[in-house]
């Protein structure tokens, strides 16, 4: 797999999103099953790995840690602070103390003495930027971090941590499905050195064709409580899912990885982390960077995307009230 820069943090051209393997989408997988199919991911040439504190809590980065422990030097762990979960709510909180703390608590769990890309999960509103700026080049300096980004962070939020303290990567949601940071997030990122990590570029399964108004989802799996997959907007949103896969007839692909071949064809600096926990998804996914998009077919495609509305909103209130800060 060829590679691509995050600012100037090389990995490969497609991630794994780990965070779906123990939590998110329903019960917890087999651990084992997991760290062999971390072990897959290497061996077709990912090196880009990612999680977080609060999946689980704690879980998945305990899971990562045990998988890498032995590759160490050979990939990249991203992971992420400033969420805290108590008594199963998400509390936000990026104070420089809780970030030590989380810090220190995640290297321990990772098995490693370095976190190589530290993101902060959500921007505390109580907490302003510049002090998690400061307190990311103490972590720098002291080792214990190498590169920092944002998650879901707004563009003023974004140019004023960048000064203090320079960011090498943002992570928001990007797909075919959800294009918002086409408007003034891409353009600020392309003008700050700055590199784009989309989750969910497969819409959380939607873009894989496999979901429709007949689908459900369990207590535990996100989905239930997201508006854009209520019933009657999976029946409406089937519009996008005949476009990708007329696209995938014409190329001979799966409708996955016509959608992930059209993220990784919008700018060099983007690197998408689709989670799976199936061995034959993985090989899709990582296969759809061997796929071309030529301009006149990404023309052709933009033009058909422009006229589809989707319908539903991608966060329900208390977790949409956090994006964009």
């Amino acid at each position: 797999m060829q590679k691509r820069k995050l600012g100037n943090l090389e990995v490969s051209e497609i991630g794994l999103g780990c965070m779906g393997m123990s939590h998110g989408y329903g019960p917890a997988s087999n651990k084992k099953d997991m760290i062999y199919l971390i072990h897959q991911a290497l061996d077709m040439g990912v090196t880009f790995f990612d999680t977080a504190e609060c999946y689980g809590p704690f879980e998945n980065e305990s899971l990562v840690g045990e998988a890498l422990e032995k590759y160490r030097d050979k990939v990249v762990i991203a992971t992420k602070f400033g969420i805290q979960v108590e008594n199963g709510k998400q509390i936000l909180n990026a104070k420089p103390d809780t970030i030590k703390k989380s810090a220190d608590g995640s290297l321990k769990r990772l098995k490693t003495d370095c976190i190589d890309l530290y993101y902060l999960h959500r921007v505390d509103p109580n907490t302003p930027i510049e002090e998690v700026a400061c307190t990311m080049n103490e972590l720098i300096k002291e080792g214990k971090v190498k590169h920092w980004g944002l998650s879901e962070a707004g563009a003023n939020t974004i140019r004023k941590a960048d000064k203090i303290c320079k960011l090498t990567a943002l992570q928001s949601e990007y797909s075919m499905m959800w294009r918002e940071p086409e408007k003034e997030i891409i353009p600020l990122l392309e003008e700050l050195n700055i590199g784009f990590v989309p989750f969910s570029p497969l819409g959380k399964g939607f873009l894989t064709a496999t979901i429709d108004k007949n689908s459900s989802f369990g207590s535990d799996d996100f989905r239930s409580i997201v508006p854009r997959f209520k019933k009657e907007n999976l029946e409406i949103n089937q519009k996008l899912i005949e476009l990708i896969k007329m696209i995938a007839n014409n190329k001979n692909i799966t409708p996955s990885q016509a959608a992930l071949a059209w993220v990784l064809a919008q700018k060099r600096f983007i690197v998408p982390i689709p989670g799976t926990r199936s061995l034959d998804r993985l090989k899709e996914n990582v296969s759809s960077a061997d796929i071309v998009l030529t301009d006149n077919e990404l023309n052709d495609i933009n033009k058909e995307l422009s006229k589809i509305v989707i319908y539903g909103d991608r966060y329900p209130k208390e977790y949409a009230d956090r994006a964009g800060k």
